[in-house]
């Protein structure tokens, strides 16, 4: 890594004894040694294993569980049901007050996406957990289902989530979080071009090395330490304190080296139905997700639409921009309403346009719940958003890097969430860009900065 000074030199500190330092790994000696310890390295003896009974189905009414023949299974110890959780409905977010609470820890009547947890078993084995899994009968009532974000917010779409009402997740500012800066109409009006185009991704599984999973030991005293490769810690120590109904303090999460999560582990899955088994049986618990259940289960990156109509002017500058943007939440918030709420704000990109409109909806379909991943909220939209840029410098005949010069923000502009930009460095990165791929530019490109508007 090369460290290029000559930028911001009036402004920059030289006495930083970390920052812009190379420093090694704490970790790689452990790694690359195989010293390093993940969760499932523990086992405690007497230790049950779990595995659920999952939903064959997108959208079902539960008629009847019976759980009789697995609980006569040789080995079987525990089965629970949604009646055993004792606070069974929540929200990942509701720490942060963003509901209502949507998501069952075991289904209860209902289920809203294939693979949603119905019944909970706990044996000696393995095997045993799954032989038994095997041999619950559910009643369903199979329902219509909608798999498609345009098609569930049609009126008489199927109703995918009660504790909702609607297909949408309901922002403050209405159906779909909205940026209103300048007169987009207006500023179409006066463009000498407008493009429209729309831009699509599925969803996308991390697919980690390590599978998500926990393992949990009684302590006494009612007490319980939590083993997760959880990637956020206090997320999921609160959010299981307050399903199980158990004060914090009776909950010792130990967290550490999680083998490849990218967003993929910061949902509250496996850990509350584990320590509540562990409750109930008195007996250590591993709930280990297995390779399908990975790929199936855990939640994904959402599928997105983005429909971006943009105005520009011969000469190169964007003066309006309207977005209309989709995320599948799937059948539950989990994280989603966070994510669209960054796209809103993040739509604009991070070009100065006078004029911007943004709908952003959260939509609930009967697909897995999607959440957490990698700049979720965003990145699909950068990918939409830079190949526009791309298509409009083609519509106008100039050269695209050049044409991000000519509307890359710089310190002191106003964004169109009403924040003035501040420490861009947006024009500087795009220059040593063009250095680095020899990807000539006009001198007068050359002689911009982030911080002298003029210049």
């Amino acid at each position: 890594m090369e460290l290029r000074k000559n930028y911001f030199a009036d402004v920059r500190k030289d006495d930083l004894h970390e920052i812009g330092q190379p420093r090694p790994r704490s970790d790689s000696p452990g790694h690359v040694t195989g010293k390093t310890a993940f969760f499932a390295d523990r086992s405690f003896p007497g230790m049950l294993h779990l595995k659920m009974v999952r939903s064959p189905h997108h959208h079902a009414r539960i008629r009847s569980i019976d759980t009789s023949e697995a609980e006569k299974h040789p080995g079987v110890v525990k089965v629970l049901t949604a009646k055993d959780v004792p606070h069974n409905v929540y929200t990942i977010l509701i720490l942060i007050q963003i509901g209502p609470e949507d998501e069952t820890v075991l289904a209860d009547g209902k289920v809203r996406w294939k693979g949603e947890a119905v019944v909970a078993v706990l044996a000696e084995t393995e095997r045993a957990a799954q032989e038994a899994a095997a041999k619950v009968k559910i009643d369903y009532e199979v329902l219509p289902a909608v798999f498609d974000m345009e098609e569930a917010l049609k009126p008489g779409a199927p109703l995918v989530n009660e504790y909702h009402g609607q297909n949408y997740y309901l922002y403050d500012s209405g159906e779909c979080r909205k940026v209103r800066f300048g007169d987009v109409e207006a500023g179409f009006a006066g463009a000498d071009h407008i493009l429209e185009q729309s831009y699509q991704s599925s969803p996308i599984e991390h697919a980690p090395t390590e599978t998500t999973g926990c393992v949990v030991a009684p302590e006494g005293n009612d007490r319980f330490t939590c083993y997760t490769n959880t990637q956020a810690m206090f997320f999921t120590l609160d959010n299981t304190s307050i399903i199980l109904q158990m004060p914090g303090s009776k909950l010792h999460f130990v967290g550490g080296t999680v083998g490849g999560g990218f967003g993929g582990k910061v949902d509250v899955i496996v850990e509350p139905i584990a320590i509540l088994g562990a409750k109930l049986t008195g007996r250590p618990v591993c709930f280990i997700y297995s390779r399908e259940e990975e790929m199936q289960i855990s939640s994904p990156r959402a599928a997105e639409k983005v429909v971006i109509k943009d105005g520009v002017m011969k000469d190169g500058r964007i003066v309006a921009r309207k977005v209309t943007g989709y995320t599948d939440a799937g059948a539950y918030s989990r994280h989603s309403p966070y994510g669209a709420q960054k796209g809103a704000g993040h739509y604009p990109g991070p070009y100065t346009i006078p004029n911007v409109w943004i709908d952003t909806y959260c939509v609930y379909t009967n697909r897995t719940p999607s959440s957490a991943m990698r700049g979720f909220g965003v990145t699909i939209g950068d990918f939409a958003l830079e190949v526009q840029m791309d298509k409009l410098a083609r519509l106008i005949g100039m050269d695209p890097l050049e044409f991000r010069f000519i509307n890359a923000y710089r310190d002191g502009d106003m964004k169109a969430h009403r924040q003035p930009t501040e420490g861009a460095a947006l024009i500087e990165c795009m220059q040593e860009a063009s250095r680095a791929a020899n990807w000539p530019v006009a001198e007068e490109f050359m002689a911009m900065s982030s911080y002298r508007k003029g210049a």
